[in-house]
């Protein structure tokens, strides 16, 4: 059955169970859920930040690197007396500030083909903010490897992509991107925070759906846009039955 919700839940999440034919049932699911979000930047902490404001039960951050100057145009997690120390520390100290109520494991290390099936162990769903292909790519796998969704998603300058990855039915990163970008830098692409922002903030709404059961999340299709010109549209992105990773 797992936990139930408390007196003080039903009042802290007591307008979001306002949305029509949102229950306690799915508020209840949310918090006897554990999210593994893989970056905590300008898009998974974002994510992070709603999905623990949203009532998520347990959060396992994981995001290597001390916070710089340079950061905090986006990074909302992050305080300017942090500046120096783990990021991935900082938001955890930020979001327990916000909601105590949420379990947070922070780990500042990266994602990596000897300990992603450890952080996946008690996930029920998977956020992939990384800032680079290779630990998209570890992650994605090991997700279709133990039957995990995962939400995926990456901006460039005022263009933002995400999309859905779930085992057996949806494409994977595989399908959509077969090779890496050789221009897509770590640290080399422009970042306005509102465009991250937004990002992180609809990676958090498809995760809610797919973890209460609540409202239609994205499936084989990928929502993209440029803010430059507020151009959003849906693109199908169909699986590759003979993708070496998710293929049949």
């Amino acid at each position: 059955m797992g936990k139930q919700l408390t007196q003080n839940d039903r009042e802290r999440y007591r307008r979001q169970m306002m949305l029509e034919g949102f229950t306690a049932e799915h508020q209840q699911r949310l918090k006897n859920t554990t999210a593994l979000v893989a970056g905590v930047g300008g898009l998974g902490g974002t994510a992070a930040l709603y999905l623990a404001v949203a009532g998520i039960g347990r959060l396992v951050l994981v995001h290597q690197g001390k916070l710089t100057v340079s950061n905090m145009n986006r990074q909302v997690l992050m305080r300017d007396d942090a500046i120096g120390t783990s990021r991935v520390l900082q938001a955890k100290k930020t979001i327990r500030q916000i909601n105590p109520d949420v379990e947070i494991e922070a780990l500042d290390e990266r994602i990596t083909g000897s300990n992603v099936q450890e952080l996946l162990l008690t996930s029920q769903i998977a956020l992939s903010a990384r800032p680079n292909f290779s630990e998209r790519r570890i992650l994605s796998k090991a997700c279709i490897e133990k039957g995990i969704p995962m939400v995926e998603a990456a901006m460039n300058g005022m263009e933002g992509y995400i999309f859905n990855v779930i085992p057996q039915v949806t494409s994977c990163i595989h399908c959509v991107y077969p090779e890496d970008d050789p221009s897509w830098e770590e640290l080399g692409f422009p970042v306005l925070g509102a465009v991250s922002g937004l990002l992180g903030c609809i990676m958090a709404l498809e995760a809610v759906k797919m973890l209460a059961g609540y409202g239609k999340p994205l499936l084989s299709e990928m929502l993209v846009f440029n803010t430059l010109d507020m151009e959003f549209r849906k693109v199908r992105i169909p699986r590759n039955e003979l993708c070496e990773v998710c293929g049949t």
